[in-house]
């Protein structure tokens, strides 16, 4: 989360305007994304950026490249790593998530990272209702 307002931050300096820290899964729907020339409507759909479980501020995290990190699909681990090894360091992701996960109906995803906690999502398939009002 950003505390400050902020534009042109170096990265060097980006620690100035985090207020908090939290998990995030950057969720996709790829047929979506193969019909258009950019991402943004395959990962803009609702329910698309589940965030949580709660904000964790800086001093409690402290050094923000050293927390184990763990994915699971259905109790199955899909990943398990540790923030110094994020193709992008936690200043960089301010500006530019790229990590996705190709998903099925049904599965259930948890991430998870030291000292932030975890979130859970379950893959459900979209109502087709119309909504008008």
């Amino acid at each position: 989360m950003i505390s400050k307002r902020g534009k042109h931050v170096p990265a060097d300096g980006a620690h100035e305007v985090i207020g908090g820290y939290f998990c995030g899964n950057d969720v996709s729907v790829r047929d979506w994304q193969k019909r258009v020339p950019t991402f943004q409507i395959g990962k803009s759909f609702e329910t698309y950026g589940p965030m949580g479980p709660w904000l964790v501020t800086p001093d409690e995290v402290g050094n923000p490249y050293d927390h184990e990190i763990l994915c699971t699909i259905n109790g199955e681990q899909r990943k398990k790593s540790n923030t110094q090894h994020l193709i992008f360091d936690c200043f960089d992701a301010i500006a530019h998530l790229t990590q996705s996960f190709t998903l099925d109906v049904g599965d259930v995803v948890r991430v998870e990272i030291e000292k932030l906690g975890y979130i859970e999502n379950t893959v459900v398939p979209e109502n087709a209702e119309t909504v008008i009002g």
